[in-house]
């Protein structure tokens, strides 16, 4: 694999991840269970700016997998 697409997937996984991590729903396992009061809501400010980037952050990862594997050399 090219040294270049593996950093820039490693460093887009990372990124994808803590991105992830920061979007907080509900309380815990509560709103699993029907314990969520807030039923339908928009996202505004912070927490809309967070989603869109991790919508950004899944689509490099598509296309550094795909670009990785159509430029992989065939055994």
């Amino acid at each position: 694999m090219n040294p270049v697409l593996a950093a820039g997937q490693l460093i887009v996984a990372i990124a994808l991840t803590f991105a992830v991590l920061l979007q907080s729903r509900g309380s815990g396992l509560g709103g699993t269970f029907g314990g969520d009061s807030a039923v339908y809501r928009s996202r505004r400010g912070i927490e809309r700016r967070l989603w869109q980037f991790t919508i950004v952050l899944i689509g490099l990862f598509v296309a550094f997998s795909l670009a990785a594997y159509v430029l992989t050399p065939a055994a």
